[in-house]
Order: structure tokens, then C-alpha cells, then sequence
């Protein structure tokens, strides 16, 4: 999921987002907001009141807030704000209730940006992004979206959002010694015992930081937030783009808030039924798929990377790799950027690596497993900016804040297995068939060490016309999980890209036949009469 995968444009957040972990190093400074209020606080007043007080009582005053749009920059050296600004972007914080239980206690600030439509005779509305994670950002995607959706973008106020706690909404952070926790349990029981410690460690360091905050930070929350977006914004309807987990964040709204939601687009979704700490556990199959044809990719540029000639040899080259490193860890690198990887961490870089089927990701990733099959022959190489940037962030606490948020938004959402025996039993179960990836997907986190969700996992009840697209391949959220969407909404259509082992397709990997087909339906509201195909 970017945990299944976002939609990034920096280096560092799309190597995560490549990992189907969307995280992204959060801002934390306070934005300087000044600027009129939204055209219409007459239509936020009569269409959110109501819509407030049927939902929650007492929200009104977060509804039919006024916002100040101004500059996005917060800071000299905010280069993100700077280019938002470049591109006409403006932004506001929004002001949400920490709990819907209790609107009149403690706000949060809930980061938005918006990109106003300049056709505005033919302005169709607000449509509202998610790029993933959970726990990814969307503040800087208006311009990226807005190129991406082509002549209708200008028909079209395109608005990011931070989800609570997330980015440059107020921030989570427990201060934890890695970005992530999400590594292999390896060749035996050692590593898993050592992650079993990782583990409840991490979800201790939250307890420690921020018991109170936990509770709240949960995809229905997000979902609320969304509502009282669409209010302050002065619209009765909004639209909305997701990706990845953003398209379970987008279903749950449709569920919460029905009739408040006007064209739906899902982008590698995910079945709700499915959803929770250990959604990943049944990709392993394709992620077999995917790495299989990288190394059928990589066999062909033997010259280049010297990984094998045959898609069986790169194989073999990868479990070379990966007995060395479980015999000790490997050290990549040269001063002062080496790092030492073993056998829990070598299954996350392959993972992360096949998210994408492009030919300068499967560069990448070759470049990555020669500097890795090098060491494990006692050989030194240097390693690309982004190769280190991206362990960096995968094996220090430089990320701790999108890792936090990430696992308080995934175990705050639905609960998982309490006992590590239970883990250990179906990492040994599965590895004899899936040796590679099966320690990495059934391992344990810290959602089994957190605190039981206060509320039950959101299910459908209400059908919802949406637009979902998928590819065949995809490692992260499978094309499995978008079938099963599509068959619990019946008035939905799905648009399928065959061929393609890629995770979020829609103005990023560039199909021609998908892109049209999605923004024809975002310029018209009209689904398709039925499901439709492009091939890669």
C-alpha cells in the first residue's frame, strides 16, 4: 500500500513510496496564513450545517470555518512551499476536533493546499487528493495532478491534504531509532526474536510520547477531517483521487458520508474486507511475479550489472546474497555513509524495488543488488545518492515521524494477532514455498503490542459509483483486492491495464489508454457502460 505505496515527487519519498510504505519526512513548521476567506460562506454555512449536525452534533463551528488561503512557503528554505507557490498553488490549515467524540475538547490543525480552477465557467467542482501511505502527503500534488488531468484540470479546484498528523498537519512523532519497522524475520529464529523486541519497543515509545493523541489517529478520523474539508471549502459535493491506501481512505468516506461525494476515482484498491497491519501478507504471490521479471530484465544487461544471464541465474545471484548476509551482516558503502545489512533488512530493499516496472526503477534496482552482491563477495563499491538516501531513511530514526504515523494509522484501524507464536508459526509455515518474501509479509510489527482500536473497521453497506483502476501485476495492493472492490459496489466499473507489475498508474506511469480514460470520466461524471481494458 505506499504501506501500499503514495504518489511522490521528491527522491527520498518515492524510494519509500517504491516500498509500498509511502512515507515522506514531514514538515513541522506553522505556515504563515493570510488571505480572504472562501467566494461562498453562504454555501458553506447552508450545506455543511446541516451536513455537521447530522453526522456529529456540535461540529458546526468546524464546518462553517473560514479559511485564510496564503502562502505555502514556510520558510526560506521550504523549497516544496516555494514551488507551490511558483505554480499558483495557495494553502490554509483547516481546524479539526482531536476526537469526534468530543468536538468541543482539544483541535488539531489539518494541513490543506489548493489550486483553483481558471475555467471557471465551467467549473465542475473540488476534488480532494490522497496519495497513499497510510500516513503519505498530498499538500504539494495539486500542480502534479492538475498536468495529469489534462484540459479538465482547469475545470477543477484540485486540493492536497496532509491527513492528520501527517506531514505538515499537526505532527506525530515517537521518536523512533528507524523510520519504519517493517523488515524480514530472516533465516531463523534470532531475527525474529530480535524484531519481536523492535517491535513492542517501538509501540512502547508511542505509549511514552503520545498515549493521548493514539486513539484518534485513525482512517475514520481521516475520513471526518475530509467532511469538514468539503464544508469549509463552501461545497456540497466533493470529488476525490486516491491512491493505494487512499483508496480505502476514499470507500470509508463513501460509507461514512453518503451523497456527499460526486465523481470517485480508486487507483490499485484495496477490499476493505482485506484491510489491516497484515494487508500485505497475501501479495507474496506477486511479488514473486515482479521480481522474476526484473531479473528476466536484468539477465539481459549482464554487461551492465553482472547479476547473471538468465532470469535463473539473477535469482540464484539474489539467494547468494541473502545466505551471505545470514551469515553476517554486509557493509555497503564508504565513509561516512556505510551501512551494515543483514538478512531482515535485504528482503525489504528487493520488496521495495519491484513496486514499479519502469526501466529507470529496474535500473535502480539492479544498480542496488550489484552493490549488494559485491559485498557479499568482501567487495566495496560506492553507492548512489538515492541508494543511500534510501537507506538512510529505511535504518535510521530520520523518518520517525512518517513511520509513527504510519503504524498509528494502521493499528489504530484494525487490530492484529497479540501473540508473537502465532507469527513465527506462519513465517516457518510459508517459507519453504515463499523463502525469500514469506519471512517478510507474515513477520510481526508493533500493532501487536498497541492498544485495541476504538472503533470496528469501516464495511460496505452503501453501493458507490466509482471509477477503479488496476494493474494486472500489482505487487502492492493486487489486482485481486480491486476485483473484490469492484464486486462488493456494484455501480462501480473497473479499468483494467494488462501486463503491467506496477502500483499506481493514473498521471504517473504513463498509459495513454488509462490516463484518457480517467479523465473522460472525470470531465463528464458518466462511468463507463462496463468494464474496460488497456494494455501496457
Amino acid at each position: 500500500m505506499r504501506y501500499a505505496e503514495k504518489i511522490t515527487h521528491s527522491p527520498a519519498a518515492r524510494s519509500a513510496a517504491a516500498a509500498g510504505l509511502a512515507l515522506a519526512v514531514g514538515l513541522t513548521a506553522t505556515p504563515a496564513l493570510a488571505a480572504p476567506a472562501p467566494a461562498s460562506p453562504a454555501l458553506a454555512t447552508s450545506a455543511t450545517r446541516t451536513a455537521g449536525t447530522a453526522a456529529h452534533g456540535g461540529l458546526d463551528r468546524y464546518y462553517d470555518q473560514r479559511l485564510s488561503w496564503g502562502t505555502c512557503a514556510r520558510s526560506p528554505d521550504d523549497t516544496t512551499g516555494r514551488d507551490l507557490d511558483a505554480a499558483g498553488v495557495r494553502c490554509a490549515n483547516v481546524t479539526v476536533p482531536r476526537d469526534y467524540a468530543a468536538p468541543r475538547g482539544r483541535t488539531i490543525t489539518v494541513a490543506v493546499s489548493r489550486l483553483k480552477a481558471t475555467d471557471t465557467r465551467h467549473r465542475i467542482g473540488a476534488i480532494l487528493l490522497n496519495n497513499g501511505g497510510p500516513g503519505g502527503t498530498a499538500v504539494e500534488s495539486p500542480p502534479v495532478i492538475r498536468k495529469a488531468m489534462n484540459k479538465v484540470g482547469a475545470r477543477y479546484d484540485i486540493v492536497g491534504f496532509d491527513p492528520r498528523f501527517v506531514g505538515r498537519s499537526t505532527p506525530l512523532d515517537c521518536d523512533w531509532p528507524v523510520s519504519f519497522p517493517w523488515f524480514s524475520a530472516g533465516a531463523g529464529r534470532a531475527g525474529f526474536d530480535r524484531h519481536v523486541a523492535l517491535s513492542k519497543s517501538l509501540a512502547a515509545k508511542c505509549r511514552a510520547t503520545d498515549a493521548s493523541v493514539l486513539p484518534h489517529v485513525t482512517t475514520r478520523n481521516t475520513a471526518r477531517d475530509m467532511d469538514v474539508i468539503r464544508g469549509a471549502l463552501g461545497e456540497r459535493k466533493i470529488s476525490y483521487l486516491g491512491y493505494s491506501y487512499g483508496t480505502y481512505l476514499g470507500t470509508v468516506y463513501t460509507q461514512m458520508f453518503p451523497g456527499r461525494y460526486d465523481r470517485v476515482v480508486l487507483d490499485g484498491a484495496i477490499d476493505p474486507r482485506a484491510y489491516g497491519p497484515r494487508l500485505l501478507k497475501d501479495a507474496v504471490r506477486e511479488n514473486e511475479q515482479a521480481l522474476a521479471a526484473w531479473a528476466a530484465w536484468a539477465a539481459g544487461r549482464h554487461t551492465t550489472y553482472s547479476l547473471g544471464r538468465t532470469r535463473t541465474a539473477v535469482l540464484a545471484t539474489i539467494d547468494r546474497v541473502m545466505a551471505q548476509a545470514a551469515r553476517g551482516p554486509l557493509t555497503v558503502g564508504t565513509a561516512p555513509d556505510t551501512f551494515r545489512l543483514d538478512d531482515t533488512h535485504i528482503p525489504t530493499l528487493l520488496f521495495m524495488g519491484v513496486a514499479d516496472d519502469t526501466g529507470a526503477s529496474r535500473a535502480a534496482l539492479a544498480e542496488q543488488v550489484s552493490v549488494l552482491s559485491k559485498a557479499a563477495k568482501g567487495q566495496q563499491s560506492s553507492l548512489s545518492p538515492e541508494f543511500t538516501e534510501q537507506l538512510r531513511f529505511a535504518l535510521t530514526g530520520e523518518g520517525s515521524a512518517s513511520g509513527s504515523v504510519q503504524m498509528a494509522i494502521l493499528c489504530g484501524d484494525a487490530p492484529a494477532p497479540r501473540n508473537p507464536e502465532l507469527y513465527w508459526r506462519d513465517i516457518e509455515r510459508t517459507r519453504a514455498a515463499h523463502p525469500l518474501f514469506g519471512p517478510l509479509t507474515e513477520n510481526i510489527g508493533p500493532c501487536a503490542f498497541w492498544n485495541a482500536p476504538r472503533e470496528q473497521p469501516t464495511r460496505i453497506r452503501h453501493d458507490a459509483p466509482s471509477l477503479i483502476v488496476a494493474a494486472t501485476g500489482d505487487p502492492r495492493t493486487t489486482y485481486r483486492g480491486s476485483v473484490a472492490l469492484h464486486d462488493q459496489l456494484p455501480s462501480s466499473k473497473l479499468l483494467t491495464l494488462k501486463g503491467a507489475n506496477r502500483h499506481a498508474l493514473y498521471g504517473e506511469y504513463g498509459n495513454a489508454c488509462v490516463d484518457r480514460k480517467v479523465n473522460r470520466y472525470l470531465e463528464t461524471g458518466r462511468l463507463p457502460g462496463k468494464d474496460e481494458v488497456c494494455v501496457k
